[in-house]
């Protein structure tokens, strides 16, 4: 697996290609992330996104068209791509295909795990491809993603917090903004969110 990654826009959000057998999926394509995923794409074959915010989806209808391939956006998401009271300019989307919480894709033998962690955004979810996790704004480097944002909901973050933690394996997490980190790594700090929230 190779992955390549840039940060997009002012928020500097990371738009990822992870390449798999030959098979590129393109994860998260924010503001202005078009001309850098064509010119590192050889054979897209879906976009994925972690959650709805303007920030990540911006440029998910443009590569829609220009790489006709499908668009999988987490279905309690769905309606953020239509238009973002930040970003009234946003260009709107919609998905192929609407994922289920914790649904798992397979592309020809190359599974993706949607994995649901709403708080954040009612649909926000982790992406897990072999031993990475793409965690969006659900986590990031000894950080989680703001709850203060409409649709954001404190418990529910809470609730995903206490699950991730129990999750029993390690993988690289790579998040929507900001230096990779780990799962284990971020397990430490999961109690202190929580008191937090």
């Amino acid at each position: 697996m190779k992955i390549k990654v840039k940060p997009m826009g002012e928020y500097q959000t990371n738009c990822y290609i992870v390449t798999v057998n030959g098979m590129d999926f393109i994860i998260d394509p924010g503001i202005g992330a078009t001309d850098w995923v064509i010119a590192n794409v050889t054979n897209p074959i879906a976009i994925l996104n972690t959650h709805g915010h303007f920030d990540h989806v911006w440029s998910n209808a443009e590569l829609q068209e220009k790489l006709k391939v499908p668009l999988y956006t987490p279905k309690d998401d769905a309606m953020l791509l239509q238009g973002s009271s930040w970003s009234p300019d946003l260009p709107p989307s919609k998905p192929d295909i609407k994922v289920e919480p914790n649904q798992e894709l397979d592309f020809n033998g190359v599974k993706v795990k949607f994995r649901h962690f709403p708080g954040h955004t009612p649909g926000c979810s982790t992406i897990e491809i072999e031993d990475a996790m793409f965690s969006g704004d659900f986590i990031f480097e000894r950080s989680i993603g703001r709850t203060d944002f409409p649709y954001s909901s404190p418990q529910e973050m809470k609730e995903s917090l206490i699950k991730f933690k129990k999750i029993a394996y390690d993988k690289t997490i790579y998040p929507g903004h900001g230096n990779t980190t780990t799962i284990k790594q971020e397990q430490q700090y999961t109690d202190y969110w929580i008191a937090n929230l």
